[in-house]
């Protein structure tokens, strides 16, 4: 049973971060060539994965039930927990209100052309928003158990694509070096997003229960899952396009056609379509999972079927609104996504240990690297934060 609980818990941390933004990667790295690339993703993957180890090292000593917000509270007071809670709800509420919208017309798309009835492009959204609802208000046990067979579909999509497209691969493409060193920090926010899944921690926490050693090889494998998985999508992406032909894709459109007329097989278009609603489902399940744990703490809701009904509703009611009657305010909320992620990846974790080691006296576990570790990850985070606010005032061109 536990070994069970652990294989989900693994699958929802990468089902939670290989989400459509995935696709973006080819963009985002176009002109950095590929050995770039690949050393930004190593060093994200690197820092996500301590960060989260950060994470357990504070959950080791609350409650198994605990969430950022009570971990917040405990250790940094009430301010903490304000800027805790601001974060936490500012950007999943983004995100979930993003996946509705996005996920709505996608699903509106398909049943209209499944039934050849003229369906409102909002009942999409409101069907999408309350099927998701009804698996997390049943419980993390729902939405491991259907996280494993989209997981598992997406993977053979993904073998599928890399099937077509490997004998395409052109070993010169791979070599070029960058056109423009500046994109690297204009690549930063894109790459860095790619590897959020912190806030379903708690919601892994609290499904394998407080085993430091199993939810270590939870973090890490779910999290190398994604790595592997970008990797190998870099390698295709960069592989069959030459960067000034990335450059000039005019965004995930133009990078499918493109990609699709090289390979001469209109299959890429539907492995690529398939997968991202993949992706896009099983990253809304994770992301909505967290927020939903995250809620039923702050509002110490027990776990009885009209309270978690309660916790659905305060879950998912405002980011369907915000889909349904102003896109405009979640998509500008998405433009402040690495910021907000930043400060809930890495910020809070580091600050909360931090002080952690200074007044837990204790032989419990503790990250490697000691405050060393702490001040290098906190300084990349003001990268992170600093190459998006670049972006936002024009000083570099946004992706």
């Amino acid at each position: 049973m536990q070994k069970n609980k652990t294989i989900g818990s693994m699958l929802i941390v990468a089902g939670t971060t290989i989400g459509a933004g995935m696709l973006a990667l080819p963009i985002a790295s176009a002109g950095l060539g590929f050995t770039t690339a690949l050393l930004l993703i190593l060093a994200t993957w690197a820092l996500m994965t301590y960060t989260a180890l950060l994470m357990l090292e504070l959950h080791q000593y609350a409650n198994k039930e605990a969430t950022l917000n009570t971990l917040a509270k405990r250790i940094l007071g009430k301010k903490g927990q304000y800027v805790a809670n601001f974060s936490m709800v500012f950007l999943f509420y983004a995100l979930c209100a993003a996946y509705i919208a996005g996920g709505g017309a996608q699903l509106q798309e398909k049943l209209t052309a499944l039934t050849s009835m003229d369906i409102a492009p909002q009942a999409g959204s409101v069907l999408l928003a309350i099927m998701v609802a009804t698996i997390v208000t049943l419980g993390t046990s729902t939405v491991d158990k259907l996280n494993r067979v989209l997981f598992t579909i997406k993977i053979l999509v993904l073998a599928s694509l890399f099937f077509v497209l490997t004998p395409y691969v052109r070993g010169q493409h791979l070599l070029d070096m960058p056109v423009e060193q500046g994109l690297i920090i204009s690549a930063l926010p894109v790459i860095f997003t790619s590897f959020g899944f912190h806030g379903s921690i708690p919601s892994i926490v609290k499904y394998v229960g407080l085993d430091i050693r199993t939810l270590r090889k939870v973090m890490i494998v779910g999290a190398s899952l994604p790595l592997v998985i970008y990797i190998g999508w870099q390698l295709l992406s960069q592989g069959v396009m030459a960067q000034s032909a990335l450059l000039n894709s005019e965004g995930l459109p133009g990078f499918v056609a493109s990609i699709s007329s090289i390979a001469h097989s209109p299959q890429v278009s539907t492995f690529v379509t398939l997968f991202a609603d993949l992706a896009l489902a099983t990253s809304f399940l994770g992301v909505s999972l967290g927020l939903f744990d995250f809620f039923a703490d702050a509002f110490k809701k027990r776990n009885t079927v009209s309270e978690r009904v309660i916790t659905a509703l305060i879950t998912f009611l405002p980011p369907l609104g915000f889909a349904l009657f102003y896109p405009q305010g979640f998509i500008m909320a998405l433009g402040y996504a690495a910021i907000a992620l930043v400060v809930l990846a890495i910020f809070l974790p580091v600050t909360m240990v931090w002080q952690q080691r200074k007044t837990q006296q204790t032989n419990g576990y503790q990250v490697v690297g000691g405050n060393l570790g702490l001040v290098c990850a906190g300084l990349c985070g003001m990268l992170i934060i600093s190459a998006q606010c670049l972006q936002m005032l024009g000083v570099i061109p946004p992706l």
